[in-house]
C-alpha cells in the first residue's frame, strides 16, 4: 500500500493535476527516472560532487564541448569549433551565435570566462579540476579571456595536454557555463549566486530546473527556448528511490520509465522480461585491492607480487561483478591512448606461497582487510579473504561506511583495502595515472588525499617524471609509446593498487524508451523518446 501511495503521489507531481490511475503508464511526453539522490547536496556547478549530480546538470547546463556517448571523443556544444595553438599552450573557442540561456540572455564569451573564474573564486569541490592543471585565481583574468562576444581564449598556465583540458571542460561541474547576469542578480554576501544556484538553474541546456526537494525528487521542465533540437520529453521527474526492489516493482508495473542503482539480483530477475531493457556501459575507475606501503610487509615488493596471484579474477568477475564491473587488470581505462592488454594474472596459490617465502613470510602473516559494507565490495572482499587464507595470509575483515573505510585510507591508517576509484571520467591516460600512480609529495603533512598513490604511501620519482613527460608530448604516436612504456615500468614496480575489475554503469528501462544514455557522466535526456 505504501508503494502504491508513493506512486500515485509521484503521478500527481508529474502531470501537475490528477493522480495517475493505479497501474497506469507514465505519460508519453514525460519521463520518470528512479535513482539515488543521497549524494545530491547542491546543484551549484562549482560545489557539486558525485556522478548523480552531474547527471542532473547535464540536462540544464551546456558546456563548451561534450564527450560522445559512443566513443567519448570531443564534439562541439556551445563552441562550434576550436583551435589549439601550435605550441599547445592555448585553445581558442568560437561560440555559437544563436545560443541563449533559459532566461533569454545570449550566451557570450564573457559568461564563459566568468563561469570558469567563478570556480577559482568559490574554491569548492569542482575547482580542483582547474587547480590541478596549474590555474590560480590571481592569474585568471589573463588566462581566461573573452576576445569578443563569441570568441573565448583559454591559456594553459603550464605545459599540459590541451586535449585533456577539452575533456575536463566537457564535464558538467568544471565545464558548466552559467548565465552570469542571472546568477549575479541573486548574489548574496559575495557568493556569486551560490545560495540561489543551490536550488535553481541558470543554464542554456534543453531543460530547466523547476523544483528540487532534497532526497525526494527533482523536476526538470523542457526549455522551449533551447538553441538546439527541442527535447521530446516535456518534463522529467527524477525520483529518490534507493531501494532496489522498489525500483524493480515500479519498473515492472510501468510506474517508472528508468531505474538506476538497482542491485544485481533484481537486474538478473528482469533479464527475461521483454518489456524491460537492461543496458551496461563503460563507467569510470576500477574495483581494486590496495595495500599501504607504510606497513613493512607490503613495502616488500615480493609480498605485493604475491598478492597479484591471490585474487581469483575470473571467479570474482563471473560471480560477483556482473552489472558492476568487467574483468580488468591494468591501471589505465580500456580504450584510452596507449592502453595495453591485461597482464594475464590468475589465481596461483603455489606461486604466491613461493613469493611469500622469498619475502620472509613462509607461514604467511596476520593483517586487516577494510571494505565497504555493501555489494559488490563485500562479496569481492570475502572472496579475496578466502584466497589470501589459502597462502597463509589471515586477513581480519573490517567493514563499514565510506567515511569509515575510505577515511582510513585518506588518513593512511590501513593495511589492505578493497575499494573503487582510479579516475576515468576523462578518457585520457593522465586522468587514471594522476589518481592511481602520481604522487608529487609523499609527506604525511602534504595530505594529497586526491592522489591514491599518496593514500597508499607509494612514491617513485622516476614514475612521476615519466607521467609528466608523457602528458606534454605533442606527437600522438610518440605520446602513445610513452604511455605504453610507462605501463611496463609500473609492472616492474609492482604497484600498491591492483585492479581486478573495471567499473561499468548499468540501468534498466522500459523497452519502449529509446535514446537512453546510461552513463551518469554522459547522460542527457534530450534525445529520449517513448514509442507508446
Amino acid at each position: 500500500m505504501k508503494l502504491r501511495l508513493a506512486t500515485v503521489a509521484l503521478g500527481a507531481l508529474l502531470i501537475g493535476s490528477l493522480p495517475l490511475p493505479a497501474g497506469a503508464e507514465t505519460p508519453k511526453d514525460q519521463l520518470v527516472v528512479a535513482t539515488t539522490m543521497s549524494n545530491i547536496l547542491t546543484l551549484d556547478p562549482a560545489a557539486i560532487t558525485g556522478r548523480e549530480t552531474v547527471q542532473v546538470l547535464n540536462n540544464v547546463y551546456d558546456t563548451l564541448v561534450m564527450l560522445s556517448p559512443e566513443d567519448r571523443s570531443v564534439h562541439p556544444r556551445l563552441a562550434e569549433r576550436w583551435e589549439i595553438a601550435a605550441d599547445g599552450r592555448s585553445i581558442r573557442f568560437f561560440l555559437r551565435k544563436d545560443a541563449k540561456f533559459s532566461s533569454g540572455n545570449p550566451v557570450t564569451a564573457k559568461d564563459v570566462a566568468w563561469s570558469l573564474k567563478r570556480l577559482l573564486v568559490r574554491n569548492l569541490a569542482q575547482s580542483s579540476f582547474l587547480k590541478t592543471r596549474g590555474f590560480k585565481l590571481e592569474a585568471a583574468d589573463k588566462l581566461m579571456v573573452a576576445e569578443d562576444d563569441h570568441t573565448f581564449v583559454l591559456t594553459l598556465p603550464q605545459p599540459d595536454d590541451p586535449n585533456l583540458l577539452l575533456m575536463i571542460l566537457a564535464q558538467n561541474g568544471p565545464g558548466s557555463i552559467i548565465d552570469s547576469k542571472t546568477a549575479l542578480s541573486h548574489e548574496k554576501d559575495g557568493d556569486l549566486g551560490g545560495g540561489w544556484l543551490t536550488l535553481n538553474s541558470a543554464g542554456s541546456g534543453p531543460f530547466t530546473l523547476t523544483q528540487w526537494k532534497s532526497n525526494e525528487y527533482i523536476i526538470l521542465t523542457r526549455n522551449d527556448g533551447y538553441w538546439g533540437e527541442k527535447a521530446a520529453m516535456r518534463r522529467v521527474l527524477m525520483r529518490h528511490l534507493p531501494e532496489s526492489q522498489s525500483q524493480r516493482l515500479m519498473l515492472e508495473k510501468g510506474d517508472i520509465d528508468v531505474a538506476y542503482s538497482m542491485q544485481a539480483p533484481d537486474l538478473a530477475a528482469l533479464e527475461k522480461d521483454k518489456a524491460i531493457t537492461i543496458q551496461s556501459t563503460p563507467g569510470s575507475g576500477f574495483y581494486y585491492l590496495a595495500v599501504s606501503m607504510k606497513d613493512e610487509k607490503f613495502a616488500n615488493r615480493k609480498v605485493r607480487e604475491a598478492l597479484r596471484y591471490l585474487i581469483d579474477y575470473k571467479g570474482i568477475n563471473d560471480a560477483v561483478m556482473p552489472y558492476y564491473g568487467t574483468f580488468h587488470q591494468r591501471s589505465l581505462s580500456s580504450g584510452v591512448m596507449g592502453s595495453l592488454p591485461d597482464q594475464g594474472y590468475a589465481l596461483d596459490v603455489a606461486k604466491a606461497k613461493a613469493l611469500l617465502a622469498e619475502a620472509g613470510y613462509p607461514n604467511g602473516f596476520d593483517t586487516t582487510l577494510r571494505v565497504l559494507s555493501e555489494d559488490p565490495f563485500l562479496k569481492a572482499a570475502t572472496a579475496i579473504q578466502n584466497t589470501l587464507a589459502q597462502a597463509g595470509i589471515r586477513a581480519q575483515m573490517i567493514s563499514g561506511s565510506g567515511d569509515q573505510i575510505y577515511g582510513a585510507m585518506r588518513d593512511r591508517k590501513f593495511e589492505l583495502l578493497v575499494g573503487r576509484g582510479g579516475g576515468g571520467q576523462q578518457p585520457h591516460p593522465d586522468n587514471n595515472l594522476r589518481s592511481m600512480a602520481y604522487n608529487p609529495n609523499n609527506a604525511d603533512e602534504a595530505k594529497l588525499t586526491n592522489y591514491q598513490s599518496w593514500r597508499t604511501s607509494f612514491f617513485d620519482d622516476k614514475l612521476n617524471k615519466m607521467i609528466e613527460t608523457a602528458l606534454v608530448e605533442r606527437d600522438p604516436a610518440r605520446q602513445t609509446k610513452l604511455y605504453e612504456d610507462l605501463q611496463g615500468y609500473m609492472e616492474e614496480l609492482v604497484m600498491p593498487i591492483q585492479p581486478f575489475s573495471e567499473v561499468i554503469d548499468t540501468a534498466a528501462y522500459r523497452s519502449d524508451v529509446k535514446g537512453m544514455i546510461v552513463s551518469p557522466w554522459l547522460s542527457r535526456f534530450e534525445k529520449v523518446t517513448k514509442s507508446r
